[in-house]
Formats: structure tokens, C-alpha cells, sequence
């Protein structure tokens, strides 16, 4: 009778750290990390000590001190006695400003103009080819700067609003006024406001949230979550009936009238701009560095995602075009209910890559003075202190920061969308 032994298991040697194919990969990469720490730990000593042998250590005391310039375009208060960090604060936030704003527009004409180049219609379809063409193939630094001419010089100056026969007239029933300096739009105002929660008491990062704008997100919140509710009752029951219910009525109304009723409350009104002396006073200014800014990197990344939104259509089989047709779908209705869908999955991916390029443009800003995260921290605050690795790591670090925020929002949304195997 023959009995059969398990085989006895080898010890571990070190040897085996390179000779095992087990492990050798995990001990090349261990040795490479090791090697790129030892290697980044020297440059960062040595660095530090060349500055300290020049009498400039590391040191980021220099937030504290008196900014002494002033920002044009911001959304928090500020003056040119507050502390470098709060100039850098300011500037951060215009930066996302400008990058929500560019990314949002970018995206609606990109979409539009990705799907008009595919028309049928040959003068449409060609029309959108030279816009793609001529937008993506100059720089952007040039269509930021062209843009900002075209409004210093095509636009009237405040001037001209002024007198029995003015050259010009404020639009939108006398409630907005485009002038080269800017357009002045009415400011949301309440008379019966519930006030301001103050955030980080007087530090640089001070700021005041509004509590009536809490109060309207949290119930246009609560009112979109009920409309999604009814969109998705009426799909269960177009599921289990095959005719599905007329909601869009009932939709409206839970988004708008609570939001109606909540402004009512509150005694909204709008503060509208009013011409004194040489200029506009009341509402809120939009200047020409921010809508130059805006509209330069909106169009300019627009006709890049075009061409990611064409191509993503172009990769959906044409047979689904065909069975949606036969469905009796109409051509808008199959482009968003069948087409656009199954595109996303090809169109998101390189999406991200121009939206991080959009956030990054916008460190432009500073060729037509508007002060943003790049203007402030690397340009200004750097020359008055002369603190050139400190601002400049920091800004290095904020951008990073910024560009992983978005990858990381966009590639949940991807998984989101993107095909579940059963």
C-alpha cells in the first residue's frame, strides 16, 4: 500500500527576493521606490540648505504680512490691507469661477456644435467644420486677447448711457447694461432676508454664507429629489403598461412653485444698476477680464469637444439609427434617447483631459488683468515677497489638488454610465 506525503514546502531564502519570480517584481519596485524617495530626500535637503546659505530658509510667514494691491473682480470682500493669504484665497476662487463657468458653457456648445457637424444639411455641417477648425487651430492666449478688444472697443462707454438722447440703452427692460467696462445685471436682494452665518471668524479665510441661498439650494434640492420621484413612477408604470403618464406638468410645478413661494417669503427683489455720475452703481459687475476669460476658453474648448462629441456619435453602429427609426422615434428623439447614451461611454474619457486643459488655460487670466490663483499667489504676492519656491510649489499644489477634483468627479461619473455586464 502506497501512501501518499504532501511535499515538503521550501523555506524562504533571501536569495529568492531575486531569483523567485514571485517575488522579484514586488523587490524591483520596492528598491525603485526606495531609490526615488532617497533621491527626492536629497533635493529637498540640499535645496534647503542652498537657501539657507543665501539667507532665504523655507518659510511661509509671509501670508501673514500687508498684500498692499488691489483684486477688480471678486466674489468675497477684501482690501488691500488684508494678508497675502487672503489675496491668495480670492484669487483661488476666481479661478474656479472661471473653470465652472468655461467647463459648463464649453460643454453645451461643444455638444450642439459636435452634433450639427453631422447634419445632413451640407451648409450647417460646414459652418461648424470652420468654426472647429479655426477656434482649435490658434492659441488660445490670442482668442483671450481678441476677445478682450472686441468689448474695450466695439462696446459703448458708460457715457454714452447719459443725457436726453443717449447713444445707447440698458437691455432687458432697463435692468442690464453692457458697456466696455463691464456688464452691471441686477443683483438678487432680499427684504426680509434671514442673514449671514460668518465662517472662520477674522482670519484670511473669512467669508459670510448667506442663509437665504442655503435655504433656496435646499429646496430646489428637496423639489428636484420629488420630480425624479414622479419620473420614476411614471417609468414603472409605462414598464408595466407600455404608456407612460404625462408628468412634465406636475415636474414643473414641484421645482417651481415651492421655490416661488420660498422667494415670496424671503421679499425678494432685484437691486437693479443705476448710471451715477461716470459710471454704474448697484447690481453686480461682471468686468471685461472675466467675460473675456470666460468666453475665450469656452469657445476655444468647445471645438475640441466637438470633436470628442462627433466621434462618439460616429462610434455608435448606424443599425441602432435604423432600429430607433423603425421604432417610429423621431430624429431628436433617437440622437437623445438612443444615440447620445450609448456615446457618452467614448465621449467621457477624453472629456476629462479638456476640461483639466480649460481649469489650466485659465492661468491666462493675468494677460488681460484678471486676477486669478496665478496672478495673485504666482505673480503679485510673489514679486512683493520674493518667496519664488514657496509660492510657486503652493501653486503647483493648488492646481494638482484642482485638476484631481475633477478627474476623480468625472471618472465616478463614467463608472456611472458605463456598461454593466450580467
Amino acid at each position: 500500500m502506497t501512501t501518499i506525503t504532501d511535499q515538503p514546502k521550501s523555506q524562504f531564502r533571501l536569495s529568492m527576493l531575486l531569483y523567485d519570480t514571485r517575488y522579484r517584481s514586488a523587490t524591483i519596485q520596492v528598491i525603485a521606490m526606495l531609490a526615488f524617495m532617497l533621491l527626492a530626500a536629497w533635493l529637498i535637503s540640499n535645496t534647503a540648505q542652498n537657501l539657507a546659505a543665501l539667507g532665504k530658509p523655507i518659510d511661509f510667514g509671509f501670508f501673514g504680512e500687508r498684500s498692499g494691491y488691489d483684486i477688480n473682480q471678486r466674489l468675497l470682500e477684501y482690501t488691500s490691507n488684508d494678508s497675502h493669504l487672503r489675496a491668495s484665497f480670492i484669487g483661488l476662487l476666481n479661478t474656479l469661477v472661471v473653470a465652472v463657468l468655461g467647463c459648463a458653457t464649453a460643454t453645451v456648445i461643444g455638444i450642439f456644435v459636435g452634433v450639427l457637424r453631422l447634419s445632413n444639411n451640407w451648409l450647417v455641417a460646414k459652418v461648424m467644420t470652420v468654426y472647429v477648425e479655426m477656434f482649435r487651430n490658434v492659441p488660445v492666449l490670442l482668442w483671450i486677447v481678441f476677445t478682450m478688444a472686441i468689448l474695450i472697443e466695439t462696446l459703448p462707454s458708460p457715457s454714452a448711457f447719459r443725457g436726453e438722447t443717449p447713444e445707447a440703452s440698458m437691455n432687458l427692460f432697463g435692468s442690464v447694461a453692457v458697456t466696455n467696462r463691464g456688464i452691471y445685471v441686477p443683483e438678487p436682494l432680499f427684504s426680509r432676508g434671514l442673514g449671514n452665518i460668518h465662517l472662520f471668524g477674522d482670519s484670511s479665510l473669512r467669508f459670510d454664507v448667506s442663509l437665504d441661498l442655503i435655504a433656496i439650494l435646499v429646496v430646489l434640492g428637496a423639489s428636484i429629489w420629488a420630480a425624479i420621484a414622479v419620473r420614476r413612477r411614471a417609468d414603472r408604470i409605462q414598464e408595466a403598461t407600455g404608456t407612460r403618464p404625462t408628468t412634465w406638468y406636475l415636474t414643473l410645478g414641484l421645482i417651481v412653485i415651492p421655490t416661488l413661494i420660498l422667494l415670496v417669503v424671503l421679499g425678494f427683489y432685484l437691486g437693479l444698476p443705476e448710471l451715477k455720475g461716470f459710471n454704474f452703481s448697484g447690481g453686480t459687475h461682471l468686468r471685461n477680464s472675466l467675460i473675456a476669460l470666460w468666453l475665450a476658453l469656452s469657445l476655444y474648448t468647445a471645438a475640441f469637444i466637438a470633436e470628442i462629441v462627433r466621434a462618439g456619435i460616429l462610434a455608435i453602429s448606424h443599425g441602432q439609427t435604423e432600429a430607433a427609426s423603425a421604432l417610429g422615434l423621431r430624429s431628436n428623439r433617437i440622437m437623445s434617447l438612443v444615440i447620445l447614451p450609448q456615446a457618452l461611454r467614448v465621449i467621457v474619457p477624453p472629456l476629462i483631459s479638456q476640461y483639466l486643459n480649460l481649469t489650466k488655460n485659465s492661468s491666462l487670466a493675468i494677460a488681460v488683468g484678471y486676477m486669478d490663483i496665478t496672478g495673485t499667489l504666482g505673480g503679485i504676492t510673489l514679486n512683493q515677497t520674493g518667496r519664488e519656491l514657496e509660492c510657486i510649489l503652493l501653486l503647483m499644489l493648488i492646481y494638482l489638488i484642482i485638476s484631481l477634483s475633477i478627474s476623480a468627479v468625472m471618472n465616478w461619473y463614467n463608472e456611472s454610465v458605463k456598461l454593466k455586464e450580467r
